[in-house]
């Protein structure tokens, strides 16, 4: 009977520290510890899955009990090497955390501590998915696990370290594994098919990289797939085509026709990509992908408008990837998702707005404003002065009556102006310098005089009345036109009440 074939994710499994890949911060710690005899109790490896967790374990055991140790060199082959890195080692005792998660479990694991090691150095218990014990067997482990007999070490190997209460956190030392960069995986496929005699381009390597997602035993599982899909020969589409994966160009085309607004475009070749038989919710990640590359480059060149878009379209691709992956059906929230993309993209956040407004005022001409010019350039039109002010205050409204100019004092006014109360004085066209574009009635100024004697408080409404009608209709025209004015009395105002300090001329 032949013997039984090994996956490539077994065979290539790392045998020594040198062999571990995209962990050197790890390596570097525990060959430290080795080497200043500064071993713990209890260690915790952290984790996403593939990235060598239990591996390092292994290897971490092997350093510590092989025949010359502890050293974080070991040789290629000896017996207790063998039997560690097989799983067979007496004192290396390997658990499921998830089958055995018991109380039951826990004590038979704390009874078993108390005696001493077989063949080894040290008893070491390596217990995987540690997370999945309950409450109550970690409450039945802690005692132990806090001070052990000089002989146990317990490495604890986890995905999901927020499951891990705190108190067996804080007794053990924490190695956090690092997702493994695609480049580092794809160097690392090479060399397994150079020495295996299998062909593949750089281009599906890379994909097989991709779709890992930072971790080499998928990436290895892949392409044990794809040699016995493809013999030995791997091309770009036969990954493509395998895994139902869209081209990495009509990705950037799909992106592209998102910026653009192109719905009948994204429409046809989301259609299309469904006839295929692609994963659309690999097609959704592999966009998002796509996306945060362009924003982080666009970021770091400084930013523009784009990047806040490429910012809201990956804000709706993440809230779309639940509804993708489980929804009904696939196609028709990957379209909305999509569609939603596109309005956001052509959206402008208000900040953006506000900044360009404010560039686009301060760019305005200081006297672009529209004003009323006066049709000659003199100075002493163009900046009135305070006694032109004052005399347009002069004439003022009493809110309890219709209130009107009284007259100057007589001996104030000109001859011309004593003119009798039943034939009130035509207004005067004005002079070609006080003309101005859209002018409005004036109030009367202070050389001139109303043709009103003051009345008293107490006059009837007709005289009232009497008065009012004897105002210039200019006069009226301007209090009504300017202040809405009703005329109920006509007296004289004091300028020291309108101009305080101002003092009337004799």
């Amino acid at each position: 009977m032949s013997e039984a074939y090994q996956v490539i994710a077994r065979r290539w499994r790392p045998k020594q520290f040198t062999e571990l890949v995209g962990q050197e911060h790890i390596v570097r710690t525990l060959s430290n510890a080795i080497d200043q005899n500064r071993i713990a109790h209890a260690y915790l490896f952290v984790g996403p899955r593939g990235t060598g967790k239990t591996t390092t374990a292994r290897l971490f055991a092997k350093s510590l009990n092989w025949e010359e140790g502890p050293s974080i060199e070991t040789p290629e082959s000896t017996e207790i090497c063998d039997a560690i890195m097989r799983g067979e080692c007496l004192d290396v005792i390997e658990i499921d955390g998830a089958s055995n998660n018991g109380v039951d479990q826990v004590r038979d694991l704390r009874e078993d501590c108390a005696y001493a090691p077989a063949q080894c150095r040290y008893k070491i218990y390596i217990i995987d998915e540690v997370h999945m014990l309950t409450k109550q067997a970690w409450n039945a482990l802690l005692k132990t696990l806090e001070e052990p007999p000089a002989h146990v070490k317990f490495i604890f190997a986890t995905t999901e370290a927020d499951k891990v209460l705190r108190t067996v956190l804080s007794r053990c030392q924490r190695f956090e594994f690092r997702a493994i960069s695609s480049e580092t995986i794809a160097a690392k496929l090479a060399l397994i098919c150079e020495t295996e005699g299998i062909k593949a381009s750089q281009e599906a390597l890379d994909i097989i990289a991709h779709i890992a997602e930072g971790g080499m035993r998928d990436a290895q599982s892949t392409l044990d797939q794809l040699i016995t899909f493809c013999g030995t020969d791997i091309t770009k589409d036969d990954v493509l085509d395998v895994y139902g994966i869209v081209d990495p160009d009509t990705i950037s085309a799909i992106a592209e026709t998102i910026l653009k607004s192109d719905y009948q475009n994204l429409l046809s070749t989301l259609e299309k990509i469904a006839e295929d038989g692609r994963d659309l919710y690999r097609l959704l990640c592999d966009l998002r992908d796509h996306f945060r590359s362009r924003m982080v480059d666009s970021v770091r060149a400084g930013g523009n408008e784009r990047t806040d878009a490429i910012g809201r379209i990956l804000t709706v691709l993440h809230d779309g990837e639940a509804g993708v992956q489980g929804g009904l059906s696939q196609l028709v929230n990957l379209e909305s998702t999509l569609l939603k993309a596109v309005e956001e993209g052509k959206a402008r956040a208000i900040d953006s707005l506000i900044k360009d407004i404010t560039a686009l005022y301060k760019d305005l001409p200081v006297n672009e404003a529209p004003k009323k010019k006066l049709s000659t350039s003199s100075p002493e039109l163009e900046q009135p002065t305070g006694e032109a002010i004052s005399a347009e205050l002069k004439p003022t409204v009493v809110q309890e009556g219709p209130p009107s100019p009284k007259p100057k004092k007589q001996e104030h006014k000109a001859p011309e102006e004593k003119t009798p109360v039943e034939k009130p004085q035509e207004p005067q066209a004005p002079k070609p310098e006080e003309i101005v574009e859209d002018e409005a009635p004036k109030p009367p100024s202070e050389s001139e005089s109303l043709p009103l004697e003051p009345i008293s408080s107490q006059a009837s409404n007709k005289e009232i009345q009497k008065y009012v009608d004897a105002l210039p209709q200019d006069f009226k025209d301007f209090m009504e036109e300017t202040f809405r004015a009703k005329y109920v009395n006509v007296r004289k105002v004091d300028p020291k009440v309108l101009l305080p300090g101002k003092k009337e001329p004799s």
